[in-house]
């Protein structure tokens, strides 16, 4: 087989359905959660409403969606700069060990170097030990931090 171009692009509200199905399909596979389609639409609808919510950026190959991931923003004060998070990444199993995350997060990395970020950051199950060694990879790190959390049922 030969190798195709992954093209990487901001996704678009056009993206949002496709972007549902690799949110619900990422949850399983990681967490075994299964997300509710009636909260997860809109969630992701939400981000193309408000652009201050965060961005999707999309991989394509010959202009199918193959992969995902959405950023957030963290102020802060320490670095008086904009942490870049990156949540919500998914591949497409039939698209996976392609270098599809590679070309993802190195797309987002120069993006977030132009806007002037101070770095990116994201968390994942503690257990995805394939995730982390491709993370590692890219040159990211552990750091000392734990996430902790409280959250509130909503509808």
């Amino acid at each position: 087989m030969s190798k195709q171009t992954i093209h990487i692009r901001s996704a678009t509200a056009a993206d949002a359905a496709i972007i549902v199905d690799f949110n619900i399909r990422m949850a399983m596979e990681t967490e075994k959660i299964a997300l509710n389609p009636d909260v997860i639409g809109p969630g992701v609808r939400a981000i193309f409403d408000d652009p201050a919510k965060g961005q999707y950026f999309v991989a394509e190959i010959a202009k199918q969606v193959i992969g995902c991931l959405m950023i957030t923003h963290e102020w802060s004060d320490w670095r008086n700069g904009d942490i870049w998070w990156i949540q919500s990444v998914y591949t497409h199993p039939d698209f996976r060990r392609r270098g599809v995350f590679t070309a993802l997060y190195r797309h987002v990395e120069r993006e977030a170097r132009a806007a002037g970020a101070v770095g990116i950051r994201l968390y994942m199950e503690q257990d995805n030990s394939n995730a982390q060694a491709a993370y590692e990879r890219l040159g990211m790190q552990l750091t000392h931090y734990r996430v902790l959390q409280q959250m509130f049922k909503r509808g």
